[in-house]
């Protein structure tokens, strides 16, 4: 694996440090009185108005996608954004925010998969056994978060369907680099994931009306960096240095998830579900770091 260069690695952990403490953010907004629906579309809203600003601020180049490029970039959005955080935002109604950081930090073993699967890559023992090691992690994750009765949550279900989600949002989004810039890129994967998310419009202003100041700070924050700036960084990263050395730093997320969930909400998670993060991590690592045949998707991840 390459060694990041300064910028990328910079853009990189910035990201990561955003995205890490979005978990807390979301719990944060869901117990000071925003539905999951609601919240979700109001943070892709002002996210969606960031971008807007910026395309049409005075002196400023922003190109329109092609018009072979639009079904792909709103595939690209509906997954990578639609999806993803439908599927993180109604799943932490149920598991805590450093359970589902750990579920999407193992993000990269669905991305392998996918290159094993769809994209016909080959890997080498080494890959079989970090595979192996990093789906164990994700099960005993899961059960981590089953009550007495052993049943697996819904909210885990919903996060492991985010972690997929972004795994197909890594692999697919790098190509159009050569044709748009980072910013262009995630301007347009925004609007266009924004769009679902007026489904949940219905009561809006009366969940806002009745929300927390807490609450409302949360879905700005978590509307202006996790969803608009922290997107652009990593996509400067990406565009800046070695793909695959980039997605490493995923590996981080976790760590500032369960911390930042820790000081700001007083939440920690089960054992046995930090027990599979550690085991999930090492997977992945495996896979990066001992398998003799690297994947060549990992070039295409994000």
């Amino acid at each position: 694996m390459e060694k990041l260069n300064a910028k990328a690695f910079i853009m990189a952990f910035i990201t990561i440090i955003i995205w890490g403490s979005t978990f807390a953010a979301i719990r944060a907004g869901l117990h000071g009185g925003y539905s999951a629906g609601h919240l979700v579309l109001t943070r892709y809203f002002i996210a969606s108005s960031v971008f807007i600003l910026y395309a049409l601020w005075p002196g400023v180049k922003f190109r329109l996608p092609k018009k072979e490029d639009l079904f792909r970039l709103l595939l690209l959005g509906w997954v990578g954004i639609s999806i993803y955080h439908i599927g993180v935002t109604f799943g932490e109604q149920t598991i805590s925010a450093g359970t589902a950081g750990m579920l999407i930090g193992a993000a990269p073993v669905f991305t392998a998969l996918i290159a094993v699967f769809v994209l016909k890559e080959r890997l080498g023992r080494f890959g079989w056994i970090g595979l192996g090691i990093g789906l164990a992690g994700v099960v005993l994750i899961t059960l981590g978060t089953a009550g007495p009765s052993l049943t697996i949550s819904r909210g885990a279900l919903l996060v492991l369907m985010a972690a997929v989600a972004t795994s197909v949002f890594f692999v697919y989004q790098k190509p159009f680099f050569q044709r748009y810039t980072p910013i262009e890129l995630t301007a347009f994967v925004t609007w266009a994931g924004t769009i679902p998310f007026f489904w949940f419009s219905p009561g809006l202003f009366d969940s806002i009306q009745h929300a927390t100041m807490e609450a409302h700070l949360c879905a700005i924050y978590a509307g202006v960096f996790p969803a608009a700036i922290a997107y652009v960084t990593w996509a400067i990263a990406l565009s800046s240095g070695n793909a695959s050395s980039v997605a490493s730093m995923i590996y981080l997320e976790p760590a500032v998830a369960i911390l930042t969930a820790w000081i700001w909400l007083n939440e920690w998670p089960s054992t046995l579900s930090l027990i599979g993060g550690l085991v999930a991590i090492s997977g992945v690592l495996v896979v990066n770091v001992l398998d003799k045949k690297p994947l060549k998707v990992k070039k295409k991840t994000a």
